[in-house]
């Protein structure tokens, strides 16, 4: 499984984003197949053992969670983890890590694959086992991940004093990472089990289901900070304008495309001439998913994890937690000011970079000479590579902007409304949200044409 495909970047060119039926419709044919009521059943079923799950307590003695609470809001890395593990973290449960392990992983194993071309050569050619001895290899980075942020949160735990001393030792910390990587491993068979038996690519839905998991807790913090009057009505109409807004905007760029019409080489069979009719080579705007950001919010957020490796007051603390104040983005101060510009610079980055190794136009540039298609006014070789990469480098630099602007979007919200952790849900995790939607909209929907088609 290619991490592009359960984090909202496209593969290939992609085909058409859009829905053809409306959301309504499709809800309805779905429920109304036995098929497919079957397989949304077991979705659901596997998304309340997620949310039960998620209220399961890791047993760490002394522990105060209201002091570690409190430094998840103060902290937007961690805040994002917690989001996009239906918070699991702030209630140190089972699942506290989520998939964010296995997410890395697979990020780094594709990155692999570029650094080193043996391995990207035995992907291409070694068929179905190359990809299982891929995916092996994922899950046991997954494994060695699970240790190491573990051990990192347990660090932070300690050195926020919600972990008296007494326990702050290494049988503590091996017990507590033992409970959160077979979380972390049960909720990637969940996944897999939903991909096999339900609908959807699994882990995206199962990245969903976190997001979604936290919005009741959300709605129940905003009516709270109205009633005791630290938030007025108009910031809230606001705020929910901006939501509304914001998922139209990332809707549209996550359905639009750039196609480049191709058109196939007229050749002549007996007394016909065959070929020639015109298609469309589909780019998506937004080609890299939500990749970049996880990327640079990971650098962004690093110092500040570095620092807490650290005693307090320690020189090597207070540096990390010096360059932490003037990485961490925000609209606030004039360091907040430098680290949002230099966010805004990995992401731009981060896409680009990623891009280069999705696309390949030597790649396309071949496989439209080997089919016998050209894009009209450009000749095939050379002058069809440079055309293409012209074209991918400002869609990429479109790409690079709207995720620019999703990302800060979530700094953007604290100035409106006085809600800790609110931000959270009008960035990335929207934006994954948004587009897991999308996608399972779509999967269901080619089923019910499928099915329409047979029949």
């Amino acid at each position: 499984m290619a991490v592009g495909d359960f984090l909202g970047g496209s593969a290939g060119g992609g085909g058409d984003k859009a829905l053809k039926m409306g959301l309504a419709d499709t809800i309805r044919l779905a429920w109304a197949d036995d098929d497919l009521r079957g397989r949304l059943i077991f979705v659901f079923t596997i998304f309340a053992a997620y949310a039960l799950g998620i209220q399961i307590r890791v047993p760490i003695p002394g522990i105060d969670p209201a002091m570690f609470e409190s430094m998840i809001q103060g902290n937007q890395f961690l805040g994002l983890l917690n989001a996009l593990g239906g918070g699991g973290l702030k209630r140190i449960s089972i699942f506290a890590l989520g998939l964010n392990p296995y997410i890395t992983a697979s990020i780094v194993m594709q990155i692999a694959q570029v650094a080193f071309p043996n391995l990207k050569e035995e992907m291409k050619e070694g068929g179905e086992y190359a990809r299982k001895k891929n995916s092996q290899r994922t899950r046991m980075l997954s494994l060695l991940l699970c240790v190491v942020q573990g051990w990192g949160i347990m660090r932070l735990i300690a050195t926020s004093g919600a972990l008296p001393p007494q326990y702050n030792t290494p049988w503590v910390y091996a017990t507590v990472v033992m409970f959160w990587m077979a979380g972390s491993m049960l909720l990637l068979w969940m996944g897999e089990q939903i991909s096999e038996k339900g609908v959807g690519n699994g882990i995206s839905l199962m990245i969903f289901a976190g997001i979604v998991i936290v919005f009741p807790n959300m709605a129940q913090t905003v009516y709270t900070a109205v009633q005791q009057g630290s938030t007025s009505i108009i910031s809230v109409l606001l705020v929910v304008a901006l939501f509304v807004v914001m998922t139209w905007f990332i809707v549209f760029f996550t359905i639009a495309q750039r196609r480049l019409p191709i058109t196939p080489l007229r050749r002549q069979v007996g007394t016909k001439a065959v070929g020639g009719s015109q298609s469309y080579l589909p780019f998506s705007l937004n080609m890299t998913g939500v990749i970049p950001i996880i990327f640079a919010i990971s650098l962004v957020y690093m110092p500040y994890q570095f620092a807490n490796w650290f005693p307090p007051k320690s020189g090597p603390h207070n540096f990390f937690m010096a360059l932490s104040e003037w990485l961490s983005p925000n609209f606030s101060s004039l360091k907040g000011l430098c680290g949002a510009l230099f966010y805004m610079f990995l992401i731009f980055f981060f896409t680009y970079f990623y891009t280069a190794i999705q696309y390949n136009v030597d790649d396309i540039a071949d496989n439209l000479k080997r089919q016998g298609a050209v894009i009209p006014g450009v000749r095939p070789g050379k002058q069809t590579r440079d055309f293409l990469d012209s074209v991918i480098s400002r869609i990429t630099l479109v790409g690079a902007v709207f995720l620019s602007v999703v990302a800060l979007n979530q700094y953007i919200v604290p100035l409106l409304i006085n809600v800790a952790g609110l931000s959270i849900l009008f960035g990335t995790s929207l934006l994954i949200m948004v587009s897991v939607a999308l996608e399972t909209m779509r999967q269901i929907e080619a089923s019910l044409l499928m099915k329409q088609y047979n029949m």
